[in-house]
């Protein structure tokens, strides 16, 4: 689960473009600076040009391997910059030499200077991302998901040889992915997809909606609406001629975790799920745990993630409790009521009312709502196919014990006696062999899914459809 709670960066995309030097008097130029994120620094970079109009301007973020996103609105009056894309805000004041302002996106309000000089960097090591030729086919693909009006775009890769193909779909967890799920120069889909189709079972992997080459909107949609996704890539798998309909399984990660369950209980298309990091608990009592832990890790004193946890729960109670979604200008109210006590978890630098205003939007959104009212049991109680349900021992976000176990009692209720259950030691939330599991570590660990795990979920596939 991406930490998608109330402060919460959902991703940008972008890469390098060639350094371009400006008058010390001129707006126009490359700006690169470093955003940072809870648990991750990110490089932003402005390429601004003079117009005839005005001025136009493009931006970059390359750690996540985007380029060249079209920047909506460019105002510049001499001292103040204004850079508006759809769902984010870049705002600073102009010093010859930098731009120190506010960078604005889901929520949040995080303080970015931009400077003319590049971020210095050095090359990810990734060992595991899988490199051409391959001995596989591999074929780009497209398959529509007529209820919700949108095309989705991913990748379908099958066996050199044969047919009938056992195959799966994977599914990606929460915040917005390309289909390799990418973070950090980490493509744990990419990885997983690669291993699975040399061992003779075919993968389908699909952009989210809204991102890089599928249509539709992210922002306002939730967990119900992805699910709508994982139906319509199972519908497309039904008509290729290479699969075996009767063999296709899911695999979900982190929230992924969750919609596996949610489409294998009213499917009987579906022989088999596979649960990375997938959550038991109700949305509200994972959020609250899950900020514990990371609160912990990082060293917060104990005192002061009891006072967190009891504003959380104010927090979540006032929308698990509500029968709809509860509007913007009530969740205004609560947060008007517990602004003093907010007041000790504001990051440094950040002015009141930002922190308000982005607590609130990041608690008005459509997807926070349904997820932390959503209860995974009533599904997973439904599935009557094979599971296997894994994670990591180190995993902060999504916690092994309370989950796995939470998982494995709300099969059984069910009837479902083809459970298998397995806590990995020492992994993290990306299934990563890590210190101390914060994402911190993300970045620095070079490993990017675990060999143990690949090869335990390959043969736990093979083996249940013999």
């Amino acid at each position: 689960m991406n930490t998608k709670k109330i402060l919460l960066l959902t991703g940008l995309l972008i890469t390098h473009i060639s350094f371009v030097i400006a008058s010390l008097d001129d707006i126009t130029g490359q700006w690169n600076g470093v955003l940072s994120v809870p648990g991750v620094n990110l490089r932003i970079v402005f390429h601004i040009q003079k117009t005839e109009t005005g001025y136009a301007a493009t931006m970059d973020s390359p750690d996540q391997n985007a380029a060249g996103i079209p920047v909506t609105t460019t105002t510049f009056d001499g001292s103040k910059l204004v850079l508006e894309l759809p769902g984010i805000v870049y705002e600073g004041a102009f010093k010859t030499d930098s731009i120190a302002g506010t960078f604005k996106q889901g929520g949040m309000a995080l303080p970015l200077v931009m400077k003319r000089t590049q971020a210095e960097t050095k090359p990810l090591v990734r060992p595991q991302t899988p490199k051409p030729p391959f001995p596989y086919r591999s074929e780009e693909v497209t398959f529509p998901n007529k209820s919700a009006g949108i095309t989705l775009a991913g990748t379908l890769t099958l066996p050199e040889k044969g047919n009938n193909f056992t195959a799966v779909i994977l599914i990606t967890g929460s915040g917005p992915h390309n289909r390799d799920e990418e973070i950090l120069g980490h493509k744990p889909f990419l990885v997983i997809a690669d291993y699975l189709t040399r061992n003779g079972i075919a993968v389908l992997r699909y952009d989210d909606r809204g991102m890089a080459k599928s249509t539709g909107i992210f922002a306002t949609s939730t967990t119900a609406d992805f699910a709508t996704d994982t139906e319509s890539a199972i519908e497309f798998l039904k008509t290729r001629k290479e699969v075996n309909p009767r063999k296709i399984g899911l695999i979900g990660h982190s929230e992924g975790g969750i919609i596996a369950p949610m489409v294998a209980a009213r499917s009987k298309d579906i022989s088999f799920i596979v649960l990375l990091a997938g959550s038991g608990v109700r949305g509200d009592s994972l959020l609250l745990l899950q900020n514990e832990l990371l609160a912990r890790a990082a060293g917060m004193p104990e005192d002061k993630i009891a006072r967190g946890r009891k504003l959380n729960t104010i927090i979540y109670n006032k929308i698990v409790s509500a029968k709809e979604n509860v509007s913007i200008q009530e969740i205004t109210a609560l947060f008007a009521q517990i602004k003093n006590d907010l007041a000790e978890f504001k990051p440094e630098g950040m002015a009141d009312d930002d922190f308000i205003r982005m607590n609130v939007a990041a608690t008005a959104n459509p997807w926070t709502q349904f997820f932390l009212r959503y209860d995974p049991a009533p599904a997973l109680e439904k599935v009557k196919c094979p599971v296997l349900a894994v994670n990591g021992s180190k995993d902060l976000q999504v916690p092994a014990n309370v989950n796995l176990a939470a998982i494995n009692t709300a099969l059984k209720k069910g009837g479902n006696k083809a459970v298998t259950v397995k806590e990995y030691p020492n992994l993290n939330h990306l299934f990563q062999e890590c210190t101390t599991g914060l994402s911190t570590e993300y970045e620095t660990i070079e490993q990017t899914f675990s060999p143990t795990v690949l090869k335990d979920l390959t043969k736990w596939i093979i083996t249940i459809l013999k």
